[in-house]
């Protein structure tokens, strides 16, 4: 079973934080997607090493940018994760195929992205004042358990 969601990272920077996405994707059974460009390559050792023996259980797809993911999702929902959001994402009807969407650790998601005509929300994961964001890993997983929960954890032991 999976969560029948899927996650695009949009140009993520740090091997290590996808390699952990690899592994969060096989053990909750979301698909991953990247969009380019990456800084790193895939066979970089730190992903391989965040990702344990991961990598042959998870769907992750890589695509050129984020308009080729899109193409190839053809979403009907898209959630943008980042800080400037007014929806948090506890209060999201999570559905099957909805996308959530995610920036690089460095900035994040690059405005003509946030005012995108199809993204559907601006989604912000509560954190105290001041703190600038949370670890890209951490954030997905905090956005994939909150959907997976929404679905009485479907498919899980």
């Amino acid at each position: 079973m999976s969560t029948n969601l899927r996650v695009i990272l949009d140009q993520p920077e740090i091997p290590g934080n996808t390699g952990n996405l690899i592994r969060l994707a096989a053990i909750t059974g979301f698909e991953l997607h990247i969009a380019g460009p990456t800084l790193f390559d895939f066979s970089d050792t730190k992903l391989r090493r965040a990702g344990l023996d991961y990598h042959d259980l998870a769907v992750m797809t890589e695509h050129e940018n984020l308009e080729a993911a899109y193409a190839a999702l053809n979403p009907q929902r898209i959630f943008a994760f980042t800080g400037e959001g007014n929806t948090r994402h506890v209060d999201i009807k999570y559905r099957p195929g909805d996308v959530l969407l995610f920036g690089r650790e460095s900035t994040g998601l690059d405005d003509h992205v946030k005012q995108d005509s199809r993204i559907t929300d601006l989604v912000r994961i509560p954190m105290l004042p001041g703190r600038r964001s949370l670890n890209l890993a951490n954030s997905v997983s905090i956005a994939v358990y909150e959907a997976w929960r929404q679905q009485g954890f479907d498919g899980a032991v």
